[in-house]
């Protein structure tokens, strides 16, 4: 039995608006004070974290000069060994991103918008991150009237091709991570899902530099399956970054600690990670509960790395069980695996077979049995 101490190794990143969140909200002013990200450096290094990811905007919580933040940021990194694997850029806080972005009616807007991400590129690339990613938060409407989406997504790929292209003049080794959200902040926000998001990259002029970071409750709000999302992007290629945090169904973005929403789903989607052959970061993008002080914040970065290796630990049990290999092969999944069509057939070969179809819809695929074991190692009964 492990005791689950996170080291390095487990490549668990946290960025700096999670535990530096104030937890201001609609209904209430901020309860924290705001927390430096040089603390937030090394405290995440004593917790075992691997590395730290920003905005922008998050590096000046406490320092408005810019220059001097980033002098501190990096003293922080060197002191502890802290990787910046992921950045981003806030173009959702600011009033002039009421309208969008990438996507604003206004032209001015948009302009501006890329030079902001440009600015943060070559920071991020200074600093060694591989992935940037792209929340279009405001990139939607409340009203149909207020919005021609055909023209949005023009502009959409026209900004991501604009920096795609600055990234490779740069030099920069350097991919784009797509964030999908059905909304909030606005009422409808464009590449609201996964799909959506993989149908706008097949159209982009450098399709293999940009792929997706798929959020928990995000795809959740959506009422969509998580860990079916996380397989179609593996499939695709696409799982370029994943923001790892917990949901209660469709209702607002919660951002709860990992597994604190719908823990079976949690433990289906470090099956997938672990098993699946995804290699980057475990990245959590959550927020300390509004009722928490200071040390809390730290106790739930904490519970969030925990919580993780308590469910790859369980995985690594279940797959390991005999029973439930057993199960797997009566349930029929390894067969899936096998070509419909065997080597060296066509369509006319199916018309040979001798398949009697009242016979196989007597069958049964005995899949209580393997989801009732899944379920007995998730709660501790068999281990």
């Amino acid at each position: 039995m492990t005791d689950f101490i996170p080291t390095p190794t487990d490549r668990f990143t946290f960025g700096l608006w999670t535990v530096g969140w104030q937890a201001r909200d609609p209904f209430g002013d901020a309860s924290r004070a705001p927390l430096d990200p040089v603390e937030t450096v090394h405290k995440l290094s004593e917790l075992g974290a691997y590395g730290v990811t920003f905005h922008d905007d998050d590096l000046l919580a406490v320092e408005p000069d810019r220059d001097k933040a980033i002098a501190a940021f990096r003293k922080a990194l060197d002191e502890t060994g802290m990787k910046v694997p992921m950045a981003t850029t806030n173009l959702f806080t600011h009033p002039v991103f009421k309208d969008g972005a990438f996507t604003s009616n206004d032209r001015d807007v948009r302009r501006y918008a890329l030079r902001k991400v440009i600015r943060n590129i070559d920071l991020a690339a200074s600093l060694g991150a591989k992935t940037y990613v792209c929340w279009g938060g405001r990139e939607g409407a409340e009203s149909d009237a207020a919005k021609d989406v055909k023209a949005a997504l023009d502009r959409y790929k026209e900004g991501l091709d604009t920096l795609c292209s600055y990234v490779l003049e740069r030099g920069y080794d350097l991919r784009f991570a797509l964030e999908p959200k059905p909304n909030e902040p606005r009422g409808d926000i464009l590449l609201p899902t996964i799909g959506h998001a993989l149908a706008l990259i097949n159209e982009l002029e450098h399709p293999e530099m940009v792929g997706l970071n798929p959020e928990v409750g995000h795809e959740q709000m959506a009422g969509l399956n998580f860990v079916h999302g996380i397989a179609q992007a593996l499939w695709h290629g696409k799982l370029f970054h994943l923001d790892l945090n917990g949901q209660h169904g469709p209702k607002y973005d919660q951002d709860l600690i990992f597994g604190h929403g719908d823990l079976k789903s949690a433990f289906f989607l470090v099956d997938l990670l672990e098993n699946g052959g995804y290699d980057g970061p475990r990245h959590f993008d959550y927020k300390p509960l509004r009722t928490e002080d200071a040390q809390d914040v730290w106790d739930s970065a904490a519970a969030n790395m925990r919580t993780y290796l308590i469910l790859k630990e369980k995985s690594r049990a279940f797959r390991a069980d005999p029973e439930v290999q057993e199960a797997l092969r009566a349930s029929r999944v390894d067969e899936l695996a096998q070509p419909t069509l065997a080597p060296g057939e066509t369509w006319a070969d199916l018309a040979k077979d001798d398949f009697d179809p009242e016979v196989a819809a007597a069958r049964g695929f005995h899949f209580t049995r393997l989801n009732q074991l899944a379920l007995e190692h998730l709660l501790g009964v068999r281990g």
